[in-house]
């Protein structure tokens, strides 16, 4: 088949009509539940920086049309603004990691580090899956390398080895500060729809740390915005046939935006739930059930496939279950079913 494809037109050529309007679909779910999310979080925190550095109280709204108007104006400038001020916030993102690390870790309490229950941890698999669901990068990765096996997966090893740690390293900071339990706890931030930071703001209250854990929150969104509401353009032009010219650029942003920041406007609290409904719904159906269908397809009905991933049948059907699994605990949560623990439900602490 080649490397000159998208996902789009791998499922339509492996799995016919269905498969392209049902991936297409998923997509722009995954990209506007996205959206809502960063523009529901960008509010609180833009709201705590104004007051702390610039002594001016906005409503949260506030913040996020501000964080919506302004990165809506760079998108328009186009891939080289956008990729420019990427390299600057990757830049600012790093820095803003190496200090909440070092500051953070003499707020880190051991007995923290051993709180909880592990069965009570698969509420985080949706979001768990959204945080690596790069796959729909790899297409393109596969035709800048030019269909090199071994550079591509080295790529993707490294490329998810790398964030892993890193997130490993920050979950150990936050857990080791913020209590499960409690009026200022992870379980009632979760209650309260909040992100961490907000959390740890609480918790903490004015401290270095907690302003430290927005910029790197803040930083982390606008990278992650910027390259979802790009992609998202793309997609929008491509699927509805507009050129992307000066005069549809500003509709297709717009249509990107206007949406996402609606939602989040309506629904101020809708942080962590837009980032379930990415990963347990769309991210493990495009990233996890598709793939197997496709490769099993291919390789085991019209023996086209070469082999990339070890485990034959096995690993397929383990990675196919596995998504399932997932698809089904994010369906639980939204129907209010008792397939988790009772007291690890997003339901039970609302």
């Amino acid at each position: 088949m080649g490397y000159h494809l998208s996902l789009v037109s791998l499922a339509e050529k492996t799995l016919g009509a269905f498969g392209k309007t049902t991936t297409w679909l998923l997509f722009l779910f995954l990209f506007y539940s996205l959206n809502v999310a960063y523009i529901g979080a960008s509010g609180p925190i833009l709201q705590s920086l104004f007051k702390d550095f610039l002594k001016i109280s906005i409503p949260a709204w506030v913040g996020s049309l501000l964080f919506t108007s302004l990165f809506a104006f760079v998108i328009y400038k186009g891939m080289r603004s956008v990729d420019y001020l990427n390299r600057l916030l990757m830049l600012a993102l790093l820095l803003s990691y190496i200090v909440l690390v070092f500051l953070g870790a003499s707020y880190v309490k051991k007995e923290n580090l051993f709180q909880g229950e592990f069965k009570y941890a698969f509420i985080a698999l949706p979001i768990l899956v959204i945080s690596f669901g790069f796959h729909n990068m790899i297409p393109t990765l596969a035709e800048y390398f030019k269909g090199d096996r071994t550079r591509l997966q080295i790529t993707v090893f490294l490329g998810s080895l790398v964030p892993l740690i890193i997130y490993l390293i920050w979950e150990m900071v936050m857990l080791g500060i913020i209590p499960i339990e409690g009026k200022q706890g992870l379980i009632q931030g979760l209650k309260e729809g909040e992100p961490v930071t907000e959390v740890l703001r609480t918790l903490l209250g004015r401290s270095w740390v907690a302003s430290v854990a927005e910029a790197f929150s803040l930083f982390a969104i606008i990278t992650s915005f910027l390259a979802q509401s790009l992609s998202l353009v793309d997609f929008l032009a491509d699927g509805l046939k507009i050129k992307k010219e000066k005069k549809n650029r500003l509709f297709l942003i717009m249509l990107t935006l206007l949406p996402p920041f609606i939602s989040a406007f309506l629904y101020p609290k809708v942080f962590i739930h837009a980032l379930n409904m990415a990963g347990g719904f769309s991210a493990v159906i495009l990233f996890g059930v598709f793939p197997v269908l496709m490769v099993w397809k291919l390789r085991y009905r019209e023996k086209e496939n070469k082999p990339l991933l070890f485990g034959g049948r096995f690993l397929l059907i383990l990675i196919f279950l596995f998504a399932w699994a997932v698809f089904t605990i994010e369906l639980s949560e939204e129907l209010g079913w008792e397939l988790l623990p009772k007291k690890g439900r997003v339901a039970d602490v609302e």
